[in-house]
């Protein structure tokens, strides 16, 4: 049978479109399905916070009647105006093992960027650039902690036959252990107390009273602080909130550190519980027995705590501000009963944080890649 490309142009298909996944991954212990109210708000343009920035649709592959395959198309005006750029995002790739069900896929979304004058299809990002970010091409030991992505091995064939190559540098997730005392963990902690002597950086936790406040710091380091890497997409204050604003509830002020030189911020270390391990039990509160499942596992304290970001500001690289907040975020997570920290996710190519990383006696644990094509 053929193949038929549908919009999911109404909430019968896009039910359809979000639920497929439970199809690819049904056999995958892995998966962490994600929570379906989330995701029908992504893709909302009255909530979705891409919407501000750009545009976006949706399509269903069908074959005889089922549904074999999604993806959805994006515009992010507001980023390629900034970079001079006429990228096509793809995302929410979802495919049967199939490499014609894929092919048609890709071509829909290059008719798509085509047809509004953009020249690169860019990718996998599910809208938010921070939200399941490309494929997963090394780590399949274990589930992925919380804002990463997993995909099946056949995935990566389906892209790269297609044409697809590599975008940039991988993106990796490290791990470190912060319930050991390991000769790494006893180096940093001395070279911290040497930066605490000196008295000159104050680590403060997060005030979550002053949400707005706390929001408006890390705006005005995060750009600068990540503007070295080769093809940064520079984050919008929206979307920074967004993504904040998702985590608030759960969020431990004492495990979001700032650190301040003369009442300026210069530096910026969030650790987030790692709700991927209660997730990965709810089946994405599909169904209204999942939430009895919700109730049991909310009682769950996370053995991992999810660390997304490293920033220093580049004129701080050289000064140990990142080892002192490295320090006290290990120290603090050690003290609430957290057993390891992941670090995730970082480019390859930044030239601070992997090295940094490893210096800690941090691990490679996963790699995910983004791939681009052109439109002709």
């Amino acid at each position: 049978m053929s193949i038929e490309i549908i919009p999911a142009s109404n909430r019968r298909l896009q039910h359809q479109f979000l639920t497929f996944p439970w199809k690819i991954y049904q056999q995958d212990p892995l998966w962490v399905p994600p929570l379906l109210a989330e995701r029908k708000r992504v893709i909302d343009p009255t909530h979705g916070s891409f919407y501000k920035r750009g545009e976006a649709a949706f399509f269903l592959a069908m074959r005889d009647g089922e549904v074999v395959g999604t993806i959805c198309a994006g515009e992010d005006k507001v980023t390629n105006q900034q970079r001079g750029l006429a990228d096509c995002l793809f995302g929410f790739f979802e495919c049967i093992d199939d490499p014609e069900v894929a092919r048609t896929l890709f071509e829909q979304v290059r008719a798509w960027g085509q047809k509004r004058g953009l020249n690169r299809l860019f990718g996998p990002f599910n809208l938010d650039y921070e939200d399941g970010y490309g494929l997963l091409i090394e780590g399949r030991d274990r589930p992925p902690v919380v804002l990463c992505g997993h995909t099946p091995n056949y995935y990566q064939q389906l892209v790269e036959e297609y044409g697809f190559e590599k975008a940039r540098g991988d993106n990796l997730a490290f791990e470190i252990r912060v319930d050991d005392d390991s000769p790494e963990r006893q180096r940093l902690h001395r070279l911290a107390d040497r930066m605490r002597d000196r008295g000159w950086v104050t680590v403060r936790a997060a005030n979550l009273d002053d949400f707005q406040g706390e929001v408006d710091r890390v705006y005005s380091i995060i750009n600068r602080a990540l503007q070295h890497l080769p093809d940064h997409i520079g984050w919008q204050r929206e979307a920074l909130e967004a993504t904040f604003d998702v985590f608030r509830k759960v969020a431990d002020p004492d495990l979001i550190l700032f650190a301040e030189i003369d009442g300026e911020t210069v530096g910026w270390f969030p650790g987030v519980p790692n709700l991927n391990e209660i997730a990965i039990h709810l089946n994405g509160l599909r169904h209204p027995w999942d939430y009895l499942r919700y109730v049991r596992w909310m009682r769950h304290r996370p053995e991992c705590i999810a660390v997304k970001s490293v920033l220093v500001l580049p004129e701080y690289w050289q000064t140990g501000v990142a080892l002192l907040m490295f320090d006290e975020m290990a120290q603090r997570a050690r003290e609430k009963g957290y057993r390891w920290a992941d670090l995730s996710l970082t480019s390859e190519e930044n030239p601070f944080t992997p090295a940094l990383a490893e210096r800690m006696g941090a691990r490679i644990y996963k790699r995910y890649r983004t791939y681009q094509l052109p439109i002709i």
